[in-house]
């Protein structure tokens, strides 16, 4: 299967005023992280607010970035849901629509425990569209699922045929990296920490990412790969300081579900509100995490559209 190489963003799901799924932004939206060096999108994720939309939005929203997506600019559909049916009916959604690929995380209820319910639940939705590569989404934080992530890459290797790889959303460098070194690099890791890129870089991963806050910082993130490859550490250093610098600044407003998409708005791109029971920012938060931005310059690095 194609490796992914580059940065894939992990879009906000566009709202109006009253809350409901706005599907309008959307070509905007896909040229804009085209033209600052994403190479597709991860949608219906946890950035997207996935497990709080209905089984029909999230159709609607996959037709909408398949038919909407630039030339070479990859769509891959998060399915995954706490009902295994609805994952295996959005998988299949998502390869007749012409998906690139999917993916899921483990549901955060039932809580898996275990490495062959995780692997039993991973091989029905990818069985589900047996011609599309399959992500498993590593988000322990989100789910609970605490999982040793080498082990099941042994659990599905050879089982399930179109298992691509794991989107690695951890803290834990030495594992992604053990991930990346199984099978002499058999499977496709995909970075997921967009504070932790360099360190990969370092180790010899991170070919392919996919982030949440290169929605509106994703020149800078690109910039971190592009100077690596050049042999410029001390730009690599710089621009991994200020995205950690940019992270910092959302970890004081509810992370970058509530003020990654409240930032989109900043820059001239309102994607609107988040869906209860997210606490939306107030417009004096707002003031004083563009205050924050201001101060460490992130209005002229941000994504330009």
């Amino acid at each position: 299967m194609e490796r992914i190489k580059g940065l894939i963003d992990a879009p906000f799901t566009p709202m109006d005023s009253r809350g409901e799924v706005n599907l309008q932004p959307i070509g905007a939206y896909a040229s804009m992280l085209q033209l600052n060096g994403l190479k597709g999108v991860f949608i219906n994720g946890s950035s997207g607010e996935g497990y709080m939309l209905t089984t029909e939005e999230r159709m609607r929203l996959a037709e909408a970035w398949v038919r909407e997506a630039p030339k070479d600019f990859k769509v891959i559909v998060h399915v995954g849901s706490c009902c295994l049916k609805d994952s295996c009916m959005l998988a299949r959604h998502a390869a007749s629509i012409g998906a690139w690929g999917i993916g899921s995380m483990a549901p955060p209820f039932p809580k898996v425990g275990r490495i062959e319910e995780l692997v039993k639940y991973c091989e029905a939705i990818a069985g589900s569209a047996p011609n599309l590569p399959f992500y498993y989404y590593h988000i322990p934080a989100f789910n609970g699922a605490y999982l040793p992530m080498v082990e099941l890459l042994k659990a599905v290797d050879g089982r399930i045929p179109n298992f691509a790889g794991i989107k690695y959303t951890y803290e834990s460098l030495y594992e992604y990296n053990q991930c990346r070194l199984y099978g002499g690099g058999k499977f496709d890791m995909l970075h997921g920490q967009d504070e932790t890129i360099l360190p990969s870089l370092a180790q010899g991963g991170a070919q392919g990412g996919i982030g949440g806050t290169t929605n509106y910082n994703g020149r800078e993130l690109v910039g971190i790969i592009e100077a690596w490859q050049k042999g410029d550490l001390e730009t690599a250093r710089e621009k991994q300081n200020f995205a950690q610098a940019v992270i910092n600044v959302i970890c004081h407003y509810r992370g970058n579900i509530v003020a990654g998409k409240r930032i989109m708005k900043l820059i001239g791109f309102d994607l609107g509100p988040n869906r209860v029971p997210f606490q939306n920012m107030t417009d004096q938060e707002e003031a004083a995490m563009k205050q924050e931005l201001e101060a460490i310059g992130f209005f002229g690095r941000c994504n330009r559209f």
